[in-house]
């Protein structure tokens, strides 16, 4: 049995290590569309519950599977060479056991998968208050938030109460079927010994047999749903594994990757909401030189970014870099090349130092300073009572919007890519902070293809080339001295803007 044990579930548990690490790197090779076609909660629990069923299935369930099939083999041809008569007593309850712990089983997993619903739902819910607190209390909606929350207890107590009045009846009815068998076992054996065809000592013998073989039946029924729960979610999984990443890399030779960049009518339709962001646009950028992208939320500004970075590819149309379409591109040699700076600023729980140096390994203290120099967060970040250590929180809760953008803009300076796309990433922050970030920037990437997407005209102003987008289409480009003088859409934003900060 310990041999077993070291063999069989130390096997079980290496398999689902290696199972869980191939799902996380499948989730890391799949595309945006995807994520945006799956929920959270389902890929989460691919990873942990449906990982840990076929571990079950793999660990105990074969282990008492193997020895249940050695015990009986043995056992029961020792009792029938003993006496047939009382072996066939002595067996009868033990099928009805299997049978009714197959069927408890099943309605304990049943019971147990309705309060894991239950337990996430309330996990959700207390997740999202936790995030929203600041608005719940603005809006002094603490009573509603906890009536929500309150009645979600009450149903998951209610699940939990049926499920311990199911668990109830396992062990009673094992109890049960064994008493039965041992009361059988001494009667019928009685009656065997009266006539001389067995000793009283077969009759001892007979009990201890029926005690061996009690729990190897009993797990009959717990094998059976083991291997059904873990059939569903091996199917489940690998379902999973089979998706095809839609963004493949064509390549893993060395593919040079410079800042000449050019759109020949590209046209664009995500694939999971069939809008139609980009159509028939065309623009290039130079090397070493800044491209502005301005227009309207849902104009495609972002979508242009996605593409460059490749987390898309175009329905139509053509994206080159030097020449080289961006398929026959090594995609990661690609995406390593390029700063990416969001507009949410999303940050990784952990240390000011290890989200400006997250994109490269080898980190120097310097290059992290003169990249938050650049991204003018010092200061806030000398305040901080930890400096550079200080600890941010789960997604940068504890920073505001604009530290948070400042602080992705930081670690975008810090790997000092060739290519740069910032994503209207200082729309959190002042007028005045934008300025100076914004002369820091010239200075630091003057040698650098730079794509700046804005909402603000007063991003774009120094930029070699802007186009303007509306629906997806390119409505206006020039330089930004031009646009304001053709009195077009460009003009008007910038007018109302300029009217507005004053």
């Amino acid at each position: 049995m310990y041999f077993m044990r070291q063999t069989v579930i130390v096997m079980s548990r290496k398999i689902e290590f290696d199972l869980k690490n191939e799902i996380y790197k499948k989730y890391q090779e799949l595309s945006l569309s995807f994520y945006k076609k799956n929920n959270t909660g389902d890929l989460m629990n691919r990873i942990t519950e449906d990982v840990n069923r076929v571990r079950m299935y793999l660990g105990p369930a074969m282990m008492y599977a193997i020895n249940m099939l050695f015990l009986f083999t043995l056992v029961i041809w020792k009792m029938f060479s003993i006496n047939t008569t009382l072996t066939l007593y002595v067996l009868i309850p033990l099928p009805i056991l299997a049978i009714a712990v197959y069927y408890v089983s099943n309605q304990i997993n049943t019971k147990s998968e309705q309060v894991q619903v239950q337990l996430s739902t309330l996990t959700s819910i207390s997740q999202e208050t936790f995030s929203a607190i600041n608005i719940i209390k603005i809006f002094r909606n603490e009573e509603n938030s906890f009536n929500r929350f309150f009645e979600e207890c009450k149903k998951y107590t209610k699940r939990q109460l049926k499920l311990v009045s199911v668990e109830a009846w396992f062990f009673p009815l094992i109890i049960l079927l064994i008493g039965v068998s041992t009361i059988t076992t001494i009667y019928i054996g009685g009656l065997e010994n009266f006539k001389g065809n067995i000793s009283t000592g077969n009759i001892a013998e007979f009990i201890i047999y029926v005690n061996m073989l009690t729990w190897p039946v009993a797990s009959v029924g717990w094998v059976t749903s083991l291997v059904q729960r873990a059939e569903a979610s091996m199917e489940r999984i690998n379902e999973f594994l089979d998706t095809e990443t839609e963004i493949q890399n064509s390549t893993k030779k060395n593919t040079p990757i410079t800042g000449n960049i050019e759109f020949k009518n590209i046209n664009f339709t995500y694939p999971d909401t069939g809008i139609e962001a980009l159509k028939d646009v065309s623009f290039k950028i130079k090397e070493n030189e800044s491209l502005g992208i301005f227009g309207k939320t849902g104009s495609g500004k972002s979508t242009i970014a996605n593409l460059i970075c490749r987390m898309y590819d175009r329905n139509s149309g053509e994206i080159t870099f030097s020449g080289t379409d961006i398929k026959d591109l090594n995609l990661f040699q690609l995406r390593k090349n390029i700063g990416y700076v969001p507009q949410d600023g999303f940050l990784f729980s952990g240390t000011v130092n290890e989200n400006i140096s997250f994109g490269k390994d080898n980190k120097t203290e310097q290059e992290i300073i003169n990249a938050a120099k650049t991204a003018e967060i010092t200061d806030e970040i000398e305040s901080f009572p930890e400096k550079y250590n200080t600890i941010i929180g789960e997604r940068g809760v504890q920073l505001s919007g604009g530290q948070r953008q400042r602080l992705s803009i930081a670690r975008a300076i810090y790997i000092n890519p060739p290519i740069y796309i910032f994503d209207d990433c200082l729309s959190a922050i002042d007028a005045t902070k934008e300025k100076l970030i914004l002369n820091n920037l010239r200075g630091k990437t003057q040698n650098n293809s730079n794509i700046i997407i804005s909402h603000r005209t007063s991003s774009l102003q120094f930029t070699n080339h802007i186009i303007v987008l509306d629906e997806g289409k390119i409505i206006e480009q020039g330089k930004h001295e031009d646009l304001i003088t053709n009195n077009g859409f460009y003009a008007e934003m910038h007018q109302k803007q300029t009217t507005e900060n004053l």
